[in-house]
């Protein structure tokens, strides 16, 4: 295979977001996105890497999924998930034949993904995780609608949070297009970004917008009985907020 992505980092953490939060996984970050969501984290992320072909990338998740071969069990159940995030990966053509290689190696393969562009290239068995964009993101007219069908129960859709009208929009499209019967569906509160994080490039926030907190929306789901997952970044938990590689 030839051709090249462009990697910004690949490391070894735990998962902190989705049904899968907690375990270990190897992430693939690749550089580039055409979105700039207000909340962005990871604006470091949007330039900067280093060239690696398909089969560089294979070999250091193997590299770092190494001490996980050597346990007791059976060598699927040893292995840890690995996710490929962004950016945007999809972004980059050569993004499916590596979820295709790592499937082929063993792992649990995770996409974040934008929801912006088309999923239906996917290895089948990648689990996908895609965002809806709500307004607050400044990026909800990218939502790319035609994705939803694709969509099984493998996969999840994610609406991050940041504000009441926010809560409101996700309810409505969770309950008009009927998503919790498609796949499991995460209500992720929208964690203040630091101000190492606010990268000039991002949409801005209206100054009239009024800001949901992480208890406001956790009663909210409870009251109105909604069939979502709640999720904070747990990895912001355990770590400082702007620390990268974790």
């Amino acid at each position: 295979m030839t051709g090249t992505l462009v990697i910004n980092e690949i490391y070894l953490s735990l998962q902190g977001e989705s049904t899968h939060a907690g375990l270990p996984c190897i992430f693939v970050r690749l550089t580039g996105c055409p979105l700039r969501c207000s909340y962005c984290d990871s604006a470091y992320a949007f330039s900067g890497g280093r060239r690696m072909t398909v089969t560089e990338v294979v070999s250091e998740c193997n590299r770092l999924a190494q001490p996980y071969k050597q346990g007791p069990g059976t060598l699927a159940g040893r292995l840890p998930q690995v996710e490929l995030t962004g950016g945007e990966p999809l972004a980059q053509k050569l993004a499916l034949p590596l979820m295709s290689a790592l499937c082929d190696h063993g792992y649990t393969v995770l996409l974040e993904t934008s929801g912006a562009l088309d999923i239906s290239g996917v290895d089948p068995r990648v689990h996908r995780i895609v965002d809806i964009k709500c307004p607050a993101s400044g990026e909800a007219a990218r939502n790319r609608w035609e994705n939803i069908p694709l969509l099984n129960a493998r996969d999840e859709i994610k609406f991050v949070i940041t504000s009441e009208d926010d809560y409101l929009w996700a309810k409505k499209q969770l309950q008009t297009l009927r998503l919790a019967e498609r796949c499991p569906v995460l209500f992720s509160w929208a964690q203040p970004l630091e101000p190492e994080q606010q990268d000039p490039s991002l949409k801005p926030l209206s100054p009239h917008i009024s800001l949901i907190t992480r208890l406001e929306l956790v009663e909210r789901i409870i009251a109105d009985a909604l069939p979502v997952r709640f999720q904070v970044q747990m990895h912001k938990v355990i770590w400082p907020p702007e620390q990268r590689g974790v």
